[in-house]
């Protein structure tokens, strides 16, 4: 009898979710930043709801990728007095022992205010305060509106910004108190970066000496949300379309897309964070937030992912 209840026991934490760590938070998040900061790992994702009520942002933290604690309300519309809805995609990016929190607001269009902010704090968990009391960049240039923004810091120690929606890329290159943007080298302020089959949520990180270029294709709302990639020898490109590296699956979720990449502080090891909607759900903002691994070929390219229930946890564990 002991050996029944021992195996029921075993049995029953499987099914019950003790093995399963996919979405790492709970609630519905999206578009999450993943991103190490003294050897503790950070996701800062959007409040998945309508326009209306994402107002504010959580973030999450973790020591082994598998428990996480919240903190609550980090940016919200009270701290950033011209952004009154849809706050999204936040990127935060340390700099001089301070956090820099960007991120876009109220689903510009031409000739409204909102677009992408800024804002500022002393610890990665805020509280962040708006850095410039206005936009950093709003209006519409080379078709792409001001948002999913990403902040890069090249091997030279130059900042740029990759963003855009609507199918369409730019790249700029930053002010070094972020305040605003500076001219490229040509007197450029705005270099479309656009690859093949982009819609949005541009991400950069360097491996082995190469760029990797990552956006979503697709539709954010739909099952056919995805990611693919480039890789090229300079952080402008060009940028020619590899493959896709992460799309649905009909056994564990669909509208996967939207992510980042994390790689561990000790160890070789990438991670992929990203959002998905869970089998059955339909709900445009019913979005999860989940973590797996990232792994090359010995040439260098990405291998697909696939997406899992159970996760993963620290490479040194």
């Amino acid at each position: 009898m002991k050996k029944k209840i021992s195996l029921f026991v075993c049995l029953s934490f499987m099914t019950f979710g003790f093995a399963q760590q996919n979405p790492v938070i709970k609630g519905w998040y999206a578009d999450p930043e993943g991103i190490v900061y003294n050897n503790t790992y950070w996701i800062f994702p959007t409040y998945s709801a309508p326009y209306e009520k994402q107002i504010f942002f959580d973030a999450f933290s973790s020591k082994d990728l598998v428990h996480w604690d919240k903190h609550e309300r980090i940016l919200d519309t009270a701290a950033v007095r011209w952004a009154k809805k849809a706050m999204w995609a936040p990127s935060v990016i340390e700099k001089d022992g301070k956090y820099y929190l960007f991120f876009g607001a109220n689903d510009v269009h031409q000739g409204e205010v909102g677009g992408i902010g800024v804002a500022v704090a002393d610890k990665p968990e805020g509280p962040y305060k708006d850095l410039l009391g206005k936009p950093l960049i709003q209006d519409i240039i080379n078709g792409a509106q001001p948002i999913d923004q990403f902040m890069f810091k090249d091997k030279d120690g130059s900042y740029y910004m990759y963003y855009g929606g609507w199918k369409h890329c730019n790249v700029v290159r930053m002010k070094d108190d972020f305040t605003g943007i500076q001219p490229f080298p040509d007197g450029q302020l705005y270099k479309e970066v656009t690859p093949e089959n982009y819609v949005e949520g541009p991400f950069m990180f360097i491996h082995n000496d190469k760029y990797y270029f990552m956006w979503s294709e697709g539709g954010w709302t739909g099952p056919d949300y995805k990611v693919a990639y480039a890789i090229a020898d300079s952080p402008f490109g060009p940028f020619e379309r590899v493959s896709t590296v992460l799309e649905q699956d009909l056994t564990i979720a669909v509208g996967a897309g939207h992510h980042s990449v994390i790689k561990a502080p000790d160890a070789d090891k990438y991670f992929i964070v990203y959002h998905r909607r869970p089998i059955g759900k339909t709900g445009a903002n019913e979005r999860e937030t989940c973590i797996d691994e990232l792994k090359f070929d010995k040439d260098g390219y990405i291998l697909p992912v696939k997406m899992t229930s159970s996760g993963v946890s620290h490479p040194l564990k």
